[in-house]
């Protein structure tokens, strides 16, 4: 099942994004590798110079796997994000 991970960030976080960023891009590398990830990315503020969050769509057996996974985030635990929604979520485009 698809869940969507959204993540917001504390203010000012960019320096701590750049710490945990390698981390971070490792386990979602993984899911990639593992066929797993549908899309993931950041939301940049409209000054572009910092971020407001990030959305993560994976694959996931269930909410508990998804929340688990979304708990263990290097960006979670480096401070980068002030909370975290995990949600189940149902591709419509593009068709599969």
């Amino acid at each position: 099942m698809l869940f969507s991970i959204f993540a917001y960030d504390v203010e000012n976080s960019l320096a701590l994004r750049i710490q945990a960023r390698p981390a971070h891009l490792a386990r979602l590398e993984v899911l990639d590798q593992a066929g797993r990830l549908v899309i993931a990315g950041p939301n940049p503020n409209i000054e572009g110079d910092e971020f407001s969050g990030s959305l993560i769509v994976a694959e996931f057996d269930s909410l508990e796997e998804a929340d688990l996974w979304a708990s263990e985030d290097p960006y979670l635990s480096a401070g980068v994000y002030d909370r975290v929604e995990v949600k189940p979520f149902k591709q419509v485009f593009p068709k599969t």
